[in-house]
Parts: structure tokens; sequence; C-alpha cells
């Protein structure tokens, strides 16, 4: 019993569709971010003769201003181009960036709403178990993982820019449009050495997540036996109502034997009861059974003056051969036929 509480078994596809409901689905923060960082790098570059544009324009708003005496009207006038100048410079890209993160998250798990996940929850606003999730080994473990992976990303990236810094002096004679470019070619040796990092930084990420998310919905056999009964239904309920259903098809099969033309039997152990349908054209069993059945049906059939008729092989066949409420096939029509004419004789039909 104690081997069935082990979580051993993957969890079953409604475990799974579960946990989505809930919001919880395998979710790499690093995918996200490798993603979402490798747009915004590309939004820039795209978008970089429109931002360098208006970063001169900004530029010579404020030289324009050298030498002026500034009153609340031009104080006014400068926060005003100052704030309208950085937004077009930081929008389409704050846009794209934006984009790039829903997309990153679907591309993970696809479009998912769960007002489960949003919805506010008391019982976390506790500050003694928020007090001991916050020195948990787990947040240990995320703290030191984050450390490194920002420490070498960030220093390599400052590597490079140190390097780069060298050369601040001979740039310093360029013009501002040489300048930029210069700034642009150094910004994309940077951002994608680091792009580079992360992203493998990323692979390692998504691989650990799905495991750590697949290993926590691990189940264990007892739990898929429940799942299965809460899917399939209680395998005792179900045979209760089939017992009872087959009870019910009984009764009504037992009902119709009054109405029979004929019971065919084998003499003990089959009996069948015959009607014709004209509708059909042909004999319909109205009810069959053997042993006890059998004996009730023509304990039914005597105390309603419906006749009784020994062909074993015929009764075996029929029994055999036809469910209730079905005729017979063509081969049994003869013999049918025959006893059929035999029992109209004797009622006078």
């Amino acid at each position: 019993m104690a081997d069935d509480q082990e979580k051993t078994e993957e969890p079953t596809p409604k475990k799974i569709e579960d946990a989505r409901k809930k919001g919880n689905v395998p979710k790499s923060q690093d995918a996200s971010g490798v993603f979402t960082l490798f747009v915004a790098i590309l939004a820039v570059l795209m978008l970089f003769p429109y931002m360098a544009k208006h970063m001169l324009i900004l530029f010579e708003y404020y030289f324009s201003l050298v030498g002026t005496e500034l009153d609340k009207a031009y104080m006014l006038d400068l926060a005003i181009v100052t704030v309208r100048e950085f937004l077009l410079i930081v929008m389409p890209l704050a846009i794209a960036v934006a984009i790039a993160g829903v997309a990153a998250a679907i591309s993970q798990f696809g479009f998912l709403f769960s007002l489960e996940a949003i919805e506010v929850k008391f019982d976390k606003l506790d500050p003694i178990k928020g007090f001991g999730n916050l020195f948990s080994m787990k947040k240990l473990v995320d703290g030191v993982k984050v450390t490194f992976k920002s420490f070498t990303t960030l220093g390599v990236g400052f590597w490079f820019f140190f390097l780069f810094i060298t050369e601040l002096p001979t740039v310093a004679l360029f013009g501002l449009a040489d300048q930029l470019d210069w700034l642009q070619e150094k910004m994309l040796i940077i951002a994608s050495v680091m792009l580079f990092i992360i992203f493998i930084y990323a692979i390692i990420d998504i691989i650990i997540v799905r495991k750590q998310y697949f290993d926590g919905l691990k189940m264990s056999q007892q739990e898929i036996k429940d799942e299965m009964k809460n899917m399939e239904g209680d395998p005792l309920i179900k045979s209760k109502i089939k017992q009872k259903q087959r009870e019910m098809a009984r009764q009504r099969m037992m009902a119709d034997v009054p109405d029979a033309d004929v019971v065919i039997t084998n003499p003990t152990h089959y009996a069948v009861a015959l009607k014709y349908d004209e509708s059909k054209h042909a004999p319909i069993v109205v009810a069959k059974g053997m042993n006890i059945i059998a004996q009730q049906i023509k304990k039914i059939a005597r105390e309603n003056n419906v006749h009784l008729v020994q062909n074993p092989p015929l009764a075996r066949s029929l029994y055999a051969e036809v469910e209730v409420e079905r005729p017979i096939p063509e081969e049994l029509f003869a013999a049918v036929a025959e006893i059929l004419a035999y029992v109209y004789k004797m009622n006078g039909k």
C-alpha cells in the first residue's frame, strides 16, 4: 500500500489539463527573456535611424537654447519637447518588447486565461508563512542561479564594454553621425554576445523547468485509479446500474410474454417466446431466457394460455442467434412457420 502512495507515475492528460486551468504551466523566464531581448535588439536595429533622427532633433533643440535666458515659458517648452521626443523614441521599442513578451509566453504554453490564477488568496497574506517561504531552500537555489547568470552575462558584457572604451579618444574626433554609427556597431556586438550567453542559459532552463514541472505533477497509482473512477464512474456503481438496467429489461420482456403466440422450449434449459409481427412479415422474439428465466417465461405462458412447444434444436438456435425484439433469420422461417401453423390451428385461427 505504501508503494501505491509513491508518486512514480507520469501525470495523466487530465492532471495536466487541471493544472493548466489553475494557471500552473511550465514557463521558463530565461526563454521569455532571451526572446524578448532578441526582439528588442532587432527592434533597435530596425528603428535606429528613426531613433537617431529624434535624438538629433532633441540635441539640436538643446543646443539652440545655449545662451538663452531660461524663464518659465522656456522651461515649460523644454519639458514638453523633452517628453515628446523621449516618448517618440521609446514607445515603438516598448510596444515591440511588450508584444515579444506576450508571444514568448504563448509559444511556451499556448494561450491561457485563468481566473483561478489571479484570484485573491488570503492564506498567501500570512506573514509567518511568507517569511518562511522567503528563506526556503528553493528561494536560496533560485537566488544563487539568478546571481550566477547575471554575473556571468553582465561580466562578459562589461569586458567587451571596457575593450571598446579604449576607442573613445579616437571616436571623440568623429562627427555626431559617425559617433552614432560607432555606438550602434558596438551595441550590436555587446548585445549579441550577451544574447548568446542568455540563449544557452535559456535552453538549460527550459529543460530544468519542464522536468521539475512534470515531476511535480507525477501521480501515485492510487491517484490514477481514483481519477479513472471519477472519469468513468465507480465500477461498483456502474455494475449496480447495469444490473438495474437488466432487471428493468427483464421486466419489460416478461410483460410481453402473455401476448406471444408460442413459447418454444428444449424443454428445461431454454425458452423463447415468439409473436408474429404483420408489419415486418416475420416472427419476432419477444422474450428469451435460460434456466431460471426460462422457467419464469414458461410459468407466465401457462398462466396466460400461451402454447408451449418442445423443439430443443430450434430453441437453442433462436436463443443463440436472435436478440429480443428482433425478427428471426430467414433460415429459421420454415421451422417456425410450421410451429405457428400448428399453434394457429389449435387456436382455431
